[in-house]
């Protein structure tokens, strides 16, 4: 269980506030439609943000960012698109998948009009969509107040003395949610700034000299040694 002690308000959003500052707002998700939005939660599974962009970039040139254009495609064509994204032959029967689902529920004006824990799972309930996934498009293409549970997540709030680690993954996520409240503002700008800070300062083996989160670490220095 997540410690209501140690996943309170307080800390969380002193660390939100020294991440804003030292960084600044993200702008996410990267996205002109949510569409394209969800999109991009799929294929970013395994994989950098710049692959995704350039399988992205490959299906606005053949003018197939469109949920009927991609059910429509032939797969060989739709996995050769998709092919910097890696593992692209999976992923493009996930997105085909996908897509029907999407267009027999009534596309995004559709499933907008749901609650967000029954459109979380109807999300879940499309194969190849996990909670991590699900939770990116909740959040970044429905503005619903769902925090993303990621890698960079784990990573940085073990590290910080948040929780223990051992958590699942929706533990975690109400975790995060109780503490902070329904704010989907908050949560994007927040999701965002720990992937950058986890990308650049607290990786696998962290740079604690450059981190700005090391007064309240108590791990800072002690990592990679």
């Amino acid at each position: 269980m997540v410690s209501d002690a140690h996943m309170s308000r307080r800390r969380l959003l002193k660390t939100f506030d020294i991440l804003f500052d030292h960084y600044g707002p993200q702008h996410w998700w990267p996205g002109d439609t949510p569409f394209e939005i969800m999109v991009g939660a799929i294929l970013t599974q395994n994989t950098a943000w710049s692959n995704v962009e350039r399988a992205i970039g490959n299906l606005v040139a053949k003018n197939k960012l469109q949920p009927r254009a991609i059910i429509n495609a032939r797969h060989d064509h739709l996995a050769n698109w998709l092919r910097s994204s890696g593992y692209f032959n999976i992923k493009a029967q996930r997105l085909k998948s996908y897509c029907r689902w999407y267009v027999r529920a009534g596309e995004h004006a559709g499933l907008r009009q749901l609650e967000t824990g029954a459109l979380r799972s109807a999300l879940l309930g499309v194969k190849g969509i996990g909670p991590e996934t699900a939770d990116d498009i909740l959040l970044y293409a429905f503005e619903r107040p769902v925090f993303v549970i990621d890698a960079y997540t784990r990573r940085l709030f073990a590290r910080l003395g948040l929780y223990s680690g051992t958590e699942d993954y929706d533990t975690l996520r109400l975790g995060f949610e109780r503490a902070l409240g329904p704010d989907a503002g908050l949560f994007n700008e927040y999701h965002a700034l720990i992937v950058r800070h986890a990308k650049e300062v607290c990786r696998v083996k962290p740079d604690c000299q450059r981190c700005v989160l090391a007064p309240a670490c108590p791990l800072a220095g002690r990592q990679g040694k």
